[in-house]
């Protein structure tokens, strides 16, 4: 596996050491909220604590105005859970970029991922303006090189502490053309990422397939890969991951379990439906972790829970990663 960082600069990050001690990574998500109360990172924080090894933070998912993602990664670290800023490029130039990631590093943020950001049509500012002064892998080269090298990007020395990232991007292991993927993840590590997280996973065979094509080009060796975990809520959810939404696989077996999760629940009973959908989707997650772990260059897991935290820890229970390891 590739140095993440030279010159003697390392990131910190309990998640690059707990990757590169050889341990199966786990991080999840929380997500700001469409507010200014603090509680809310507090409470899902305690709800990951010593459960995962970092968070991610994320960065007006959906294109929707949300706390920003450094403040809360300021809040959850307070709670004593690790931090992972999202970034998007979305919403900042060069400028901000560069003066935000300077600001996050420090105030103890030592993780980062890198990435394109949903399009504003989706959110709730439809004709706000799009930045895009770089895109995801120009931002990636960019970190590293304020880290590595110590330069900003304009080539001016960064006169003092380094902001020595962890450095994250995402990718999506089923977006067409299938035979591209590999190609566009080597350049990202070209770039200079340290780790990457996938989109959500319900198609495994397909997925298998992804990874040979990654070891065979050994990019396995230079990157470490989690691989994306989004526990099913109810049958609708699952019928629209596979039906509406863009770039995602989802496996009718999987549309099929949670119909029969409720089958006989009469739907007047909103709460036992509910209920049982929340059991077989943890299931089924549970069930995937364990097939993602016996693939080869898989180092980890990313559990997509958002607003549903509560079932990260039942999940990483029923597929034996907790407790997780502490690596000095």
């Amino acid at each position: 596996m590739s140095e993440a960082s030279t010159n003697g600069y390392k990131s910190g990050s309990n998640l690059e050491k707990i990757l590169r001690a050889g341990y199966f990574a786990v991080t999840a998500e929380i997500g700001p909220p469409q507010s200014a109360d603090p509680e809310v990172i507090r409470r899902k924080a305690r709800l990951l604590k010593g459960v995962v090894d970092a968070a991610n933070i994320t960065d007006n998912q959906t294109a929707i105005v949300r706390m920003s993602s450094i403040a809360s990664a300021v809040l959850a670290l307070q709670e004593g859970v690790e931090p992972i800023v999202q970034m998007t490029c979305r919403d900042r130039n060069r400028l901000a970029m560069q003066s935000d990631l300077l600001g996050a590093y420090a105030l103890g943020a030592r993780n980062l991922l890198c990435l394109t950001g949903d399009h504003q049509s989706f959110g709730n500012h439809p004709t706000a303006k799009n930045v895009h002064d770089l895109d995801s892998i120009q931002f990636i080269r960019m970190v590293r090189g304020m880290r590595d090298e110590g330069r900003f990007l304009c080539g001016d020395e960064i006169k003092g502490m380094r902001p020595a990232f962890f450095i994250g991007a995402a990718e999506n292991p089923f977006a067409d053309p299938f035979d591209f993927r590999p190609y566009r993840l080597a350049k990202k590590i070209a770039a200079g990422v340290d780790f990457i997280q996938t989109q959500i996973i319900l198609d495994i065979p397909r997925f298998r397939e992804f990874m040979k094509r990654v070891v065979d080009m050994g990019l396995h060796e230079k990157v470490y890969i989690l691989a994306g975990i989004g526990p099913l809520k109810s049958a609708g959810a699952a019928r629209y991951m596979r039906d509406k939404v863009p770039g995602m696989r989802v496996r009718d077996e999987y549309v099929e379990r949670m119909e029969a999760a409720v089958a006989g629940i009469p739907k007047e009973d909103k709460k036992g439906r509910k209920e049982a959908w929340e059991r077989e989707g943890i299931r089924i997650a549970i069930e995937q972790i364990q097939e993602l772990r016996e693939i080869p260059g898989v180092a980890g897991v990313h559990i997509m829970a958002i607003e549903w935290e509560e079932a990260v820890r039942p999940i990483l229970e029923g597929a034996g990663l907790l407790p997780r390891p502490v690596v000095e």
